[in-house]
């Protein structure tokens, strides 16, 4: 039986008053895996949109974190152990988290299993959140939930947050983000912990993995073509027939999606991606017009390349909050290869 205070809609319930809008400024935030990637880039988005303190948290040391903000509280810890997350959650009011073990296609086709552990971060950041009364969890999902018989082909038809179901994810890690994504559903029904949740399409941009096996497509691209230019052997491999279509979503779009995302009233999971497709040979050709350089291509058709494609339907996200990710793919892969190059100049190895 429901608890009396109780409203069931669109297949979940919700204890009456609880959903709402929910602002950042004055909160006390933490930011999970706030040593990577985009990690890095929200701390700084949070503080930028008023937070009260952010504590950001991390498994790597911090001499290996992608950023470090000064002005907050940061902290390494292993949130794959229930007292970290419980150490993590206290005081706070609003947790974001992006803590998992993940990279590029050649990454999470190999690595599967690893993959699939990251479960138990977000098993024990969740049961530590309900515990500390935290007031709003917001979780960073994947495209890779996606059924992949719906991505079978170049020509996709942009994807719908329904297409999740029936359920065929990504093997590994597709899998993983899908069980997790329930897991908030039900600790918001059965236990009113507030949760939102964004299924991220491809994410690139500066202050990223380009290097050591971990990077996606548009920052490996953007380092060969470079390399190529730089030592003078112009040809590129690229994996696959180059025929492969995807969306790729600057950073800084995607940590504004993330901010409305969380303050809104969505109960549901829902896209943060970009709807401009282009094939992976589409993405090496601006790559190449921004370094100024021609390339001979070779396939290896060996290579990880993941499903034919994949877009995203934004029509959700435009619905509930008049917005959608908006920077073109050749100006954020202009900003991210001129950083990349900077990096490669000066000698400096990816983390």
């Amino acid at each position: 039986m429901l608890p009396a205070n109780s409203v069931r809609r669109q297949g979940f319930f919700r204890r009456k008053g609880c959903f709402h809008i929910m602002n950042i400024r004055g909160a006390q935030v933490l930011v999970c895996g706030a040593g990577g990637f985009i990690g890095g880039h929200l701390v700084n988005r949070l503080l930028d949109d008023g937070a009260a303190s952010v504590r950001a948290v991390d498994i790597k040391p911090f001499e290996d974190w992608y950023q470090k903000n000064p002005t907050v509280e940061n902290l390494v810890l292993d949130l794959q152990e229930k007292s970290a997350c419980i150490e993590a959650t206290q005081g706070i009011d609003a947790v974001f988290q992006l803590a998992a073990d993940m990279g590029g296609m050649g990454f999470i086709e190999n690595n599967k299993a690893l993959c699939m552990l990251s479960v138990l971060t977000n098993t024990h950041m969740l049961m530590a959140a309900r515990e500390a009364g935290v007031k709003r969890f917001f979780y960073s999902s994947s495209a890779c939930v996606y059924n992949g018989e719906k991505q079978t082909n170049p020509d996709v038809v942009a994807l719908k947050e329904e297409d999740a179901y029936p359920a065929l994810p990504e093997d590994g890690y597709g899998w993983e983000k899908l069980f997790s994504e329930r897991m908030c559903r039900h600790f918001s029904e059965d236990y009113g912990l507030e949760t939102r949740v964004a299924r991220f399409h491809n994410v690139y941009g500066p202050l990223g993995t380009w290097q050591g096996g971990r990077e996606k497509a548009p920052a490996a691209i953007c380092r060969k073509v470079l390399e190529a230019k730089i030592s003078g052997k112009h040809e590129i491999e690229i994996w696959g027939d180059g025929h492969q279509t995807r969306s790729f979503m600057y950073v800084d779009d995607c940590t504004e999606g993330v901010v409305k995302i969380f303050k809104s009233s969505i109960e549901e999971p829902i896209n943060l991606g970009s709807d401009e497709l282009v094939t992976i040979n589409q993405l090496v050709d601006i790559a190449e017009e921004i370094a100024g350089v021609k390339l001979k291509r070779n396939y290896n058709l060996t290579a990880p390349r993941g499903v034919n494609g994949r877009n995203s339907d934004n029509t959700k996200i435009l619905g509930y909050l008049d917005w959608e990710p908006s920077i073109k793919l050749r100006d954020g892969l202009a900003r991210t290869m001129a950083w990349i190059e900077q990096q490669m100049l000066t000698g400096v190895t990816t983390k």
